[in-house]
């Protein structure tokens, strides 16, 4: 069982299966899920996933996030691949945790995209 989660923490996940153009593999995502609901463990949780590269078409969307701690490269936030998954998909002990300026970005981000304020 992975320990309790942190938002803002980066954790390896599974994404797999995906469906399209969506984002899978094993890779690291960081928790956008306010603590106030972690603290009762949800079986769902919405993350943000991480990559090293980022599409020129996106970049507007992309938050830069440097490496650390046991995050190995310097990444990206992909906003637009945002999701809620399964608890169970977290396979990792925390591997970092974004700053709250990364993760505020992040959320900007996130809320451009949907159209809010």
């Amino acid at each position: 069982m992975v320990e309790k989660l942190i938002r803002g923490g980066v954790y390896l996940v599974r994404l797999d299966p995906v469906k399209g153009a969506e984002i899978g593999k094993l890779r690291p995502v960081t928790v956008l899920t306010t603590q106030t609901l972690l603290d009762i463990d949800p079986p769902m949780i919405f993350v943000c996933p991480l990559s090293s590269r980022s599409e020129p078409a996106y970049q507007s969307l992309h938050v830069p996030i440097s490496a650390r701690d046991e995050l190995q490269v310097d990444s990206f936030g992909l906003v637009e691949h945002c999701r809620a998954i399964s608890r169970q998909r977290v396979l990792s002990h925390r591997l970092a945790q974004l700053t709250d300026q990364e993760l505020d970005a992040i959320v900007q981000k996130l809320q451009r995209l949907v159209g809010a304020k």
